[in-house]
Formats: structure tokens, C-alpha cells, sequence
């Protein structure tokens, strides 16, 4: 073959480039990124003392509610076997599902609301997830220690002491979980007859649903944690689609921070060209999602406002400003807006309309339940039995009147007919209903 051949007219010549003999390597790439497990560092601040607060807040209501009573009742109870879902006093049937359609749209529309106005604060501070995680993370540094010791005890052999520590810690976990899935339960099953059974190991659904339960709190909040807000929330997916300009986030000042650097406290960091961060990656080591907010905003971001905190104690002891991460808006960096500038913006139409629409529904399901008449009348002909003549010439009609009492006190009743000339009742008019019962 010539080492020029030429075009098929036979005018152009072209290079003929041999095969290389030797085998082309192969390079496999991995269809996911490991998982790097996160140790994040405990900070004090106003967010985490605020995070704490809500901790407190959440818990208390959830582990203490089922044991309160009302009426020598459970306050709050949706007893599905029995169909009766007590409310603080109110009782409920099935056919009363239209408050409860309205209750989940007006908490939908909170979430709106929160977010368009400061983004994840639910995630952030309310989300079971969260909580849970915080409260797991504290049981971890107690028994464990501090981040640097657990990341020693993470990389070490099986020691005697790793060993104790790491029993110690799941010993809490499975406690706290078995109590979380135990109070769950019980919102469904009177959680004092609920706590006989478990003890007499009755109940097998009962028992399924306090493990089933438990082991959801266990697995997400000791071990899928941040996993949960990042790959398995849709929340994190969508939630961009409420922010805007003017949405609060949390956000690096990366005009005053850049370009970062260490440095030491008596120089002029400013003369030599570096900005107020000086790179020491506090931020990123006490998010409890593991990245790092100066890369700009990412959607694994739950607003919790750890890194705030962190950056602040910093700046602080650098005697530099405050806030080169701060609660910001895009309009706000972008303009240098102030604080009262930021929240001037906060009555914006898109909040407005959120927020009327949130407290008309509330208001409207409120003033249902308030005049809402506590009594359930059914009345269906007997579809077995034709009209006959009875004594008297008359025409007697058979019905089936059920009554359904949603008060938590007995209630006598008079049953009367009108609409026709001699209508009246053939059986007895006066009828006693139990409390929260039907006849």
C-alpha cells in the first residue's frame, strides 16, 4: 500500500495513520459517589441555640400530648379501630375528613409561606428529621466525645474502649427510638392500655408498628441522616421553585470574604489582598449536611444556620465585623441593602397572597368547628318492608334512624314527624345517645 494514496479523483494526497499495536486501557467509572460519613463539630450560637429550642419544643409536645386528658379521655386520639378521632375536646368522624383535607392544605400553604419568606426554616429547625438527627448527634458526642475524637475512633481498631462507647451509644439510640415508635403508636392506640399490652407482649399489630416505628427513627436519624434531606426529600428537589430575590437564605459574602486565606491577627489583610475569610473551614465542618456554603447556594442546604454561628465566632476573635455568612437575600448582595431594606421586601405580593389565603382557610376552618351542630343523624327506609295498613286505617312506614353523638357528654334526644296531617312517631320519641357513641 503507498504511503500516499490519494483521493478518489486522484488529485488530494492523505496520511495514513497506523493503529497503535499497543491495547487501548479501559477505565471503568463509578455510577455513584461514595458515601463520605459526616462527623460535624458542635457550635454555640443564637441559630443552634435556636434549633435546641425547637428540639425541646417539638419533643415535649409529641412524648407528653398522648398522656394528657380531656374528659377522662385521651386529649388527642385518632382511634381508627373505633372510628373516633378526639381533638382536644372536639370528636370527630369519618365523615368529618373535609377539616382534615383543610388542615393539610394549611399546612402546605405554611411551607409556602416559610419558604418564599426564609427558605428551609422547616427543615431546618422543625422537620422530625432534623430533630431526631440532632438529638441522635448529641447521644453520640456524649458517649464518643468531641468531632477529632470521633474521627480517631472512626479510623482505630475494635478496642475494648471503641467497643464500650460504640454499645453505649446504640444502647441510647434504640432506647430513644423505642420510645419514639411506643409515643407514635400510642396517638393511634390509647397509649395507656397500649403500654399494658406491650408490657404483657399483646397486641401483635401494636408491637409491629412501635419496631416498625423505632427502626424508621433508629436508620434514619442514626444512620441515613443527611441522606434523608439530600437523595430522599422531594422537598429539596422543588423547593427552588418557591425561592425568588427576595427569599431570606443563607448566604456568603463572597465581595468582602475573597480572596481567602490564613493570615495573622496584627497584619493588614486587606494591604496584602486577602478578605475577611481566612479559609479555616469551621463552616464547613459544623453542617450537619457537609457542604460548603462559600461554593454558593446548593439545594442540600437546610438553612439551619450552623455555619452563621461558626463563622461568627471567628470573626469575632479575628476583630473583624460580623456576618460574612449571614440571612441574606440575592437582591440584598447584589445592592447592599441593609437589614431594615432586606426586610422591607418581605411583604412582597407572592407573601401576601400566601398569607391571606393561610388565614382565610384558617379562619373558616375554625368557625366550622365552632358552629358545627355535634350530632350525626342517618335516616334510610327499610327497603325490606312496603308501606302497610295498620290499626286505624293508617299507613305506617318503617325507617331506620341512627344517631351519632360527637360530644363527650350523653345527650336525650326527641324524635318527631311533621310535614303531613296525623303524621307522628309509632315507637318511642325519646331517645338517650351515650357519650361519644351511636344508636
Amino acid at each position: 500500500m503507498s504511503d500516499h494514496p490519494t483521493s478518489p479523483r486522484g488529485k488530494v494526497p492523505r496520511k495514513v495513520i497506523p493503529i497503535a499495536a499497543a491495547p487501548i486501557e479501559a477505565h471503568e467509572m463509578p455510577l455513584f459517589e461514595a458515601r463520605r460519613k459526616i462527623q460535624p463539630r458542635s457550635i454555640s450560637g443564637v441559630f443552634a441555640r435556636w434549633r435546641w429550642a425547637m428540639v425541646w419544643i417539638t419533643q415535649l409536645f409529641f412524648y407528653g400530648i398522648p398522656w394528657l386528658q380531656i374528659n377522662e379521655r385521651q386529649a388527642l386520639l385518632f382511634d381508627l379501630e373505633q372510628r373516633r378521632f378526639y381533638i382536644f375536646g372536639w370528636l370527630l368522624y369519618p365523615q368529618d375528613f373535609i377539616y382534615l383535607t383543610t388542615l393539610l392544605i394549611v399546612s402546605a400553604l405554611a411551607l409556602f409561606l416559610f419558604t418564599a419568606v426564609a427558605g428551609r426554616l422547616w427543615c431546618g429547625f422543625s422537620c422530625p428529621q432534623s430533630v431526631y438527627t440532632e438529638i441522635f448527634m448529641w447521644i453520640e458526642r456524649r458517649t464518643e466525645g468531641d468531632r477529632s475524637a470521633r474521627l480517631r475512633l472512626d479510623n482505630s481498631g475494635w478496642t475494648r474502649e471503641k467497643l464500650l462507647k460504640r454499645t453505649a451509644k446504640h444502647v441510647l439510640w434504640l432506647a430513644i427510638a423505642l420510645w419514639t415508635g411506643f409515643t407514635f403508636v400510642g396517638y393511634f392506640v390509647p397509649i395507656r392500655s397500649l403500654a399494658v399490652e406491650v408490657m404483657a407482649l399483646q397486641g401483635a399489630w401494636q408491637i409491629f408498628w412501635v419496631l416498625f416505628y423505632a427502626l424508621a427513627t433508629y436508620g434514619n436519624a442514626g444512620f441515613l441522616r443527611e441522606q434523608v434531606c439530600t437523595h430522599m426529600c422531594p422537598y429539596a428537589r422543588f423547593q427552588s421553585a418557591m425561592f425568588d430575590k427576595d427569599t431570606l437564605l443563607v448566604t456568603y459574602d463572597s465581595a468582602r470574604g475573597e480572596s481567602r486565606g490564613p493570615r495573622a491577627k496584627d497584619i493588614d489583610h486587606k494591604a496584602q489582598g486577602l478578605g475577611d475569610c481566612i479559609d479555616c473551614k469551621l463552616c464547613v465542618q459544623v453542617c450537619p449536611v457537609g457542604i460548603d456554603i462559600r461554593d454558593g447556594l446548593q439545594y442540600q442546604c437546610i438553612g439551619c444556620g450552623l455555619c452563621i454561628d461558626a463563622c461568627n465566632t471567628v470573626m469575632d476573635k479575628m476583630h473583624y465585623p460580623r456576618g460574612l455568612i449571614r440571612m441574606s437575600t440575592e437582591n440584598g448582595m447584589a445592592r447592599g441593602w441593609g437589614s431594615a431594606q432586606i426586610l422591607r421586601r418581605v411583604l412582597r405580593p407572592r407573601v401576601l397572597i400566601y398569607g391571606a389565603v393561610l388565614l382565610g382557610l384558617t379562619v373558616a376552618m375554625v368557625v366550622s368547628l365552632y358552629v358545627r351542630v355535634p350530632l350525626k343523624v342517618d335516616v334510610v327506609r327499610d327497603r325490606g318492608t312496603l308501606s302497610r295498613i295498620v290499626a286505624g286505617g293508617q299507613i305506617e312506614n318503617i325507617y331506620r334512624v341512627q344517631l351519632g353523638n360527637a360530644t363527650e357528654q350523653p345527650q336525650r334526644l326527641q324524635l318527631s314527624a311533621s310535614g303531613l296531617d296525623g303524621l307522628r312517631v309509632a315507637s318511642e320519641t325519646e331517645v338517650m345517645v351515650d357519650a361519644a357513641a351511636d344508636r
